[in-house]
């Protein structure tokens, strides 16, 4: 039975060369990735010559950032940004806390997923030193759920009006846009127009950040893979903490036999 992480890397050196793979994803924030599961995805995406977004846990989640920095992430998100002081907390952050080479290295983003957001989008656009960033993101479920949306609505013409909404006034500003939230085959129709329209330069799942001028043609095969690579990481983090759980099992019996001498 081949190895599962060796059967990662195999998969994402397959999807970087036929269906525009770019990065990995992990969350601190909503996944609640733990530092060591962090540090492994990284190992892996390097081992396929990836990189490796991690989205902090907040605006201003700044002992976040030191572990973002640790591992030796390529891009750093903040979520939840809805008003123009959340990004002002999340520019001055990077400002203090990373290098001018670090910042030469790292994209910096921010995730657009409530109507809060939308509504003040214009304003959080207006920042001062919003040069600092490279990319926004629209997270579609939290957008669906901000706006009494089910997720069988996430991909009606109201979101994706929403979603071409945002995008023309990222794109003014010159930034790279990118969408994830319920990136399924059902999404393809969604993604297809946003790229048509230009607007559109990434789409990711959980964990797979696609680049849409090399991946479109070959999308739903390229999110089934998507799907199969994520299938691969849990099974393979499951198989981690299985045997940590029983890894003490010997000494606890000899403790148990003992204390009942």
């Amino acid at each position: 039975m081949k190895d599962l992480e060796m059967e990662m890397v195999e998969l994402l050196i397959r999807m970087k060369k036929s269906y525009g793979v770019v990065e990995l994803k992990a969350e601190f924030e909503a996944e609640a990735v733990r530092i060591q599961e962090a540090m492994r995805l990284k190992d892996v995406a390097e081992k396929a010559g990836l990189g490796i977004i991690i989205k902090i846990g907040g605006a201003e989640a700044i002992t976040d950032m030191f572990e973002a920095q640790h591992i030796g992430v390529t891009g750093l998100v903040a979520p939840m940004v809805e008003s123009a002081y959340a990004m002002r907390k999340f520019l001055e952050a990077i400002k203090m806390h990373f290098s001018v080479d670090l910042r030469k290295r790292i994209s910096f983003g921010v995730n657009i997923e409530t109507g809060l957001a939308y509504t003040n989008l214009k304003d959080i656009l207006n920042e001062r030193q919003i040069t600092l960033i490279n990319k926004v993101t629209l997270g579609r479920v939290d957008m669906s759920g901000s706006l009494g949306l089910s997720r069988m609505e996430i991909n009606s013409d109201k979101l994706f009006d929403i979603a071409q909404d945002i995008f023309i006034m990222v794109k003014k500003k010159g930034f790279e846009t990118a969408m994830g939230g319920g990136i399924a085959v059902e999404a393809i129709p969604f993604i297809t127009k946003l790229v048509r329209k230009r607007l559109l330069d990434y789409y990711e799942t959980r964990k797979v950040v696609f680049k849409t001028s090399k991946s479109l043609k070959k999308a739903k095969e390229g999110i089934i893979l998507a799907n199969r690579f994520e299938l691969l990481w849990l099974q393979n983090k499951n198989n981690y903490y299985e045997r940590i759980c029983h890894e003490d099992d010997k000494r606890i019996r000899m403790l148990k036999a003992r204390i009942k001498k």
